[in-house]
């Protein structure tokens, strides 16, 4: 990411509620269950969030015929773990094991270098509904940084790397395997979305602190309880001018 540890510590959390925003409605989307600070010995001072998602939509056809909506009762897929442990570092990707893993973790594990410059888009992207970002043509007003061109990575200051260790375990007979391919192919494509985001968005975010983005999340989380349980607007459309995050609540009655 072309941006410091503490930079990214804003930009990713702004990125976060506004595209939880954007894909709340009244059937689905982000419901916030709790989001309160918390200090640990070993991890530090930190942000704890407990989520539900309401996603039936992005539910991928084949996967309905095994996991439809009363899935989530299945003692079947009660079994099923997903693991996302992330670390942070200031460098440009060139850690080889950031978490620390053990010599039999790292035979088995598989690397992958997500570049959000990248104009590649599969099949999750579509699925996630994935904006087509190019930042190979984009520069901040505000930084100045941009557009990222071919090795990018090597030359811009500042820069860090968010190193991703996603662990998925499907025990299901004749399923498992499959759906371990199609979450962590899912994930992958989410990261890729959320990071291009968060650089994009630069200019709507760069310049503000940790205690204004606590409090747009204290928001968000007001807004999208409200989102979610109001009826749908037959008809209503976006006017098609993007505003910020914090427009968008003020746009709603949410910020006083």
């Amino acid at each position: 990411m072309p941006m410091s540890m503490e930079e990214y510590e804003i930009g990713i959390s702004y990125t976060i509620m506004k595209m939880e925003q954007q894909n709340t409605n009244s059937k689905e989307g982000v419901e916030v269950l709790q989001q309160v600070p918390f200090e640990d010995e070993k991890l530090g001072k930190g942000q704890y969030t407990s989520k539900d998602y309401h996603l039936q939509s992005k539910i991928p056809s084949w996967m309905k015929g095994f996991a439809p909506a009363s899935a989530l009762t299945c003692p079947l897929f009660s079994k099923c773990s997903l693991t996302i442990d992330t670390v942070i570092r200031p460098d440009n990707g060139c850690s080889e094991n950031a978490h620390n893993l053990s010599s039999e973790q790292l035979a088995a594990r598989e690397v992958e270098v997500v570049d959000i410059a990248s104009q590649s888009r599969d099949y999750w992207s579509k699925v996630i509904s994935a904006p087509n970002v190019d930042l190979t043509a984009f520069r901040s007003q505000r930084t100045s940084r941009g557009p990222l061109l071919k090795g990018w990575m090597d030359s811009c200051r500042p820069v860090m790397t968010t190193y991703k260790l996603v662990i998925m375990d499907a025990p299901i007979w004749g399923l498992g395997e499959r759906l371990e391919d199609c979450i962590i192919a899912g994930e992958r494509a989410l990261f890729l979305a959320c990071h291009r985001l968060c650089f994009a968005w630069i200019d709507e975010w760069y310049g503000m602190t940790l205690d204004q983005i606590r409090e747009m999340e204290r928001q968000t989380d007001l807004l999208l309880k409200k989102t979610l349980k109001k009826p749908a607007k037959a008809g209503s459309k976006h006017d098609g001018k993007r505003k910020t995050l914090k427009e968008e609540i003020v746009a709603v009655g949410s910020c006083t």
